[in-house]
């Protein structure tokens, strides 16, 4: 039982470890000066009041800037299979696996057959009545 749920919780979590692995996002930020002024993920930023669109070419530039953070997930994955690895390494694979396999095997159950037997009273203690005792 104990095996199965175990299985189960590598398996989800090296799941989840190829998912975030390849997935890419951007962080968009809005700054107004110096002044941070909105953080978005994976939607556009919103811009602050100040920043006006120039309609005419001599205006002073803005003091508004925006930045562009793009992290980019794996583009491609290397599947392996087993053929791809050496004979040697494949014995060695082989024999790690039915070594640690069998390492959990339980014993088998042995039969006592004196499992129910019980002994007879005590009438008297013989050691005492004979005066031998082991020094």
């Amino acid at each position: 039982m104990k095996k199965i749920i175990l299985h189960k919780t590598f398996s989800i979590a090296l799941a989840f470890l190829v998912l975030f692995s390849t997935v890419s996002f951007t962080i968009e930020k809005h700054y107004c000066g110096d002044v941070l002024v909105d953080v978005s993920v994976f939607s556009e930023a919103k811009k602050c009041d100040m920043e006006m669109p120039s309609m005419e070419t001599f205006q002073k530039k803005s003091c508004c800037k925006d930045e562009v953070d793009v992290i980019k997930g794996q583009d491609e994955l290397k599947f392996s299979s087993f053929d791809d690895l050496y004979f040697s390494q494949q014995l060695f694979v082989v024999a790690y696996a039915y070594s640690y396999n069998n390492l959990f095997e339980g014993l088998s159950q042995q039969i006592t057959p004196h499992k129910d037997y019980s002994p007879p009273n005590l009438v008297a203690d013989i050691q005492v009545l004979d005066q031998v005792f082991i020094i």
